[in-house]
């Protein structure tokens, strides 16, 4: 491989590191190959949590043999340092979704009030279902009041002091068992992160497997609170998605267009400036600069947002976002909260670009910060688009745009796929189990996450899913990672016969969808939860998640959000791999509850294996695995029945 092929697999990609160094403009790629990262930080063995330190224990070199355990200065070992690291990286992903969530819950209800006209009730089923789960009466009650009393119920989750998180109750009843009988059934949300920060503090919890039990808690307190809330409430708001088109790429970027590039997570504001973009008056500022109107694009989860709404096209993941500026064309970019590299404002400098701000928690040096208030959210929308109006004709010559997109279908919430498998009045998950039963199918993964510059870019993900679905295993995907799969043509129905097992190949053309599904950003894993507790409730595959033919993975992970994910997931019975690194290297007991313990807790365990192809063998070898305790690991060989057999069952 080329230096450029070791650094992304993506075409655009490649042409725009190019361009950067011909401009001489650093990114990311230029920093990581610069910069290596700290090996004891990276195995999770440094502690800087008291001004003592930091104090650096590492592992014991295997020559050295058993020896006398290695200690900060506080007597802390290598796995209380190594746990309480994990265990912080859980606190803080779950902190940035539940956050997120609870803006959310905050604009829900004042839209329930009627205090914000622009935000409405879109999907009224759903708002039913939620009211159901949270005991709402519904009665005679007119949506407006139902709305309200969910909003005030979600709110309560947040800083519950009693009892348990509601939304756990969609869980199978097994799974509750197990969560019960360790005492990690999650209580607040904000009470799990506040608790588990408190237990990582100097001189509190020592115990690294009472940590990691608290850690599991509270990554139960995002997935099935917090991160669900979030998914939930924006559906009722902005409308479950539906299969759409859309593109994907650098190349949806306009030279004739003025291009407004919207990044990060929250889609409150990404959801008025779709409506504001099309005002006359914009429309018309805009004609005015010589452009032929206004292209707005997204990039990393509020693209996925505004694609599987509105079908609005997706200009990269992750590691993309300064390549988009590089391009020239971007007159725009305006971020929120999470996934914003600090580095935007200095790659704007190199060209015209106008990095804004929008969220109150999140500032950038050198950017311009325009605050979104949810309560005059067209007076932000438009005084952003303006911005990016006037900005037009700042445009230097130093322009490249790649021709690279694809196209994409997506937007496959869990409950779409119920209503794709039977219809209107047939709806249900039946359809995908008797499929996974016969062997059509072998097995569902779920793959999400991040992008992470210490490998190629979105190859660990491709490599592994490709394989995934040559193998018969049904991909469900989020985040980054299913941006990669776009761009690589892996979301079309034409996929399935290109890419895929023929058995799997053959359930998708019948059902008319390709073999990795888009179920939305990193907060919509909570949709991969419920449909998997959907195939549970749907019979014939055991009676919890930990029973299912199902494995996770997040090749390409970076951010503590992912580890917060993948606990969630592994604490709800799922074998969750993840490359690149491994944060608890430095301590092999703490490590082994994670990978082999966790197994006999909570059936699930983590993984480790940054080779895509091990991985993939790691994760069908489960898969199997499962299908074989569940006695469907074989074909049944087909029997025709004469008169005389039937009239035996019959009998029976």
């Amino acid at each position: 491989m080329s230096d450029l092929e070791k650094k992304s697999i993506d075409p655009a990609t490649i042409k725009m590191i190019q361009k950067a160094a011909v401009d001489g403009c650093e990114t990311i790629f230029d920093r990581a190959e610069a910069m290596k990262p700290c090996p004891i930080g990276a195995e999770g063995s440094c502690c800087k949590n008291c001004a003592m330190g930091p104090c650096r224990v590492p592992a014991p070199k295997k020559k050295e043999g058993p020896a006398k355990k290695r200690m900060g200065l506080c007597g802390a070992t290598a796995e209380t340092i190594s746990a309480r690291n994990f265990a912080r990286m859980v606190a803080a992903g779950t902190a940035a979704h539940s956050d997120h969530a609870r803006g959310i819950a905050k604009t829900f209800l004042a839209a329930a009030k009627g205090e914000m006209p622009e935000f409405k009730i879109k999907d009224e089923q759903k708002l039913y279902q939620i009211a159901m789960d949270l005991d709402v009466e519904i009665g005679e009650k007119s949506v407006q009041e139902i709305a309200i009393e969910v909003g005030k119920k979600v709110l309560e989750e947040f800083g519950r002091q009693d009892g348990e998180v509601s939304f756990i109750k969609r869980a199978p009843l097994k799974r509750q068992e197990i969560w019960r009988k360790l005492g990690v059934a999650p209580r607040g949300i904000d009470r799990e992160v506040v608790e588990l920060m408190h237990r990582t503090h100097m001189g509190v919890d020592q115990d690294y497997q009472s940590l990691l039990l608290s850690a599991a808690r509270c990554s139960l307190a995002d997935g099935w609170g917090g991160s669900m809330i979030s998914t939930d409430l924006q559906d009722v708001l902005f409308g479950n998605p539906v299969p759409v088109l859309g593109q994907i790429n650098l190349g949806v970027l306009k030279k004739d267009q003025i291009n407004v590039v919207v990044h990060g997570h929250e889609p409150l504001l990404p959801e008025v400036l779709v409506s504001v973009v099309k005002d006359p008056e914009i429309q018309k500022a805009a004609l005015a600069t010589g452009a032929k109107g206004i292209n707005l694009v997204g990039m990393c989860c509020s693209a996925n947002e505004l694609l599987m709404r509105h079908g609005i096209p997706v200009a990269g993941n992750f590691l993309q976002q300064e390549l988009a500026i590089v391009t020239g064309v971007v007159d725009l970019m305006a971020v929120d909260v999470q996934c914003e590299m600090q580095s935007l404002a200095q790659v704007a400098k190199c060209y015209h670009t106008k990095l804004i701000t929008t969220s109150p928690k999140a500032k950038i040096e050198g950017a311009m910060h325009i605050e979104f208030d949810e309560r005059h959210a067209s007076e932000a929308a438009r005084k952003i688009l303006m911005e990016a109006v006037g900005n037009f004709k700042n445009r230097k010559a130093n322009v490249e745009i790649p021709d690279d997109t694809t196209d994409q279908v997506v937007g496959f919430s869990y409950e779409t796929i119920n209503y794709l498998l039977g219809g209107m009045f047939r709806a249900s998950y039946l359809p995908l189990n008797d499929n996974i039963i016969n062997g059509r199918i072998r097995g569902i993964a779920g793959v999400v996450g991040c992008n992470n510059a210490r490998v190629t870019h979105d190859d660990p993900n491709l490599t592994l899913i490709k394989e995934l679905i040559k193998n018969d295993v049904i991909v469900l995907v989020t985040g980054c990672a299913a941006m990669t799969c776009g761009k690589a043509g892996l979301l079309t129905p034409d996929a399935a016969r290109k890419y895929a097992g023929e058995g799997l190949a053959s359930v998708c053309e019948a059902v008319g969808i390709p073999p990795v599904l888009h179920m939305g950003s990193c907060v919509d894993n909570s949709r991969i939860l419920l449909a998997a507790t959907a195939v549970v409730k749907a019979g014939g595959l055991g009676e919890d998640i930990s029973d299912l033919p199902v494995a996770g993975a997040a090749l390409e992970w970076m951010s503590e959000k992912a580890i917060a994910i993948g606990e969630y997931f592994v604490a709800s019975g799922i074998y969750t791999v993840f490359g690149v690194t491994w944060p608890t290297t430095g301590s092999e007991e703490v490590t082994k509850l994670l990978f082999e313990d966790y197994e006999n807790l909570f059936k699930g365990k983590w993984g480790f294996e940054p080779d895509p192809l091990k991985a993939a063998k790691s994760m069908i070898d489960h898969i199997d695995k499962k299908r074989k305790a569940l006695g469907i690991d074989k074909m049944r060989e087909r029997v025709l029945f004469d008169m005389a057999k039937r009239r035996e069952i019959e009998a029976a």
